[in-house]
């Protein structure tokens, strides 16, 4: 069993807490918009960590991180990107992917929304742990916690870090 941090959209913020509530994790994901190599380096210092780069971040960070990812985890084929759509809404790119082979477990950022959905059509679980950074227009800042497990996406638990704008 591993257990899994995710993040996404820090923009360059990243709130000390992430430490604390990814303190029991296995690894940790950023699904994109990292904002700075530092902020990536300083939690790949922590844990183990993959990512994907997003549309804001730098040449330098998408030298370090690809567009796509996919890869197994604890018998789970997961696929990360940071701009894709959800179930039903699908950018081309991403459809195109999924038509060919679709993941078990389909992971974006972007669009600051937090969702968890499952998709009927590939036979996928979605999931964008929304924004944690304080750029944007979401208001809740969040994370998401879960567990991989024999081939299974187990015990989801949302984190609430407060509002964004507001800085602890």
């Amino acid at each position: 069993m591993k257990k899994i941090g995710l993040l996404s959209d820090t923009h360059s913020f990243l709130d000390k807490r992430v430490f604390e509530y990814f303190e029991n994790c296995d690894e940790i994901w950023h699904a994109g918009d990292i904002g700075t190599l530092d902020l990536a380096n300083q939690l790949a210092k922590f844990k183990p960590f993959r990512a994907v780069y997003g549309n804001i971040d730098s040449s330098e960070i998408r030298h370090e991180y690809p567009l796509n990812l996919r890869f197994e985890c604890e018998g789970v084929d997961v696929f990360m990107t940071h701009i894709g759509g959800y179930p039903g809404r699908y950018n081309k790119r991403v459809r195109g992917i999924f038509e060919e082979n679709s993941p078990k477990l389909y992971i974006c950022g972007h669009s600051h929304i937090l969702k968890v959905m499952y998709d009927k059509k590939f036979d996928l679980l979605h999931i964008n742990p929304g924004a944690c950074g304080h750029h944007g227009f979401h208001q809740m800042r969040t994370l998401i916690r879960f567990d991989l497990t024999e081939g299974e996406i187990k015990n989801l638990e949302v984190i609430e870090l407060g509002l964004r704008g507001i800085k602890k």
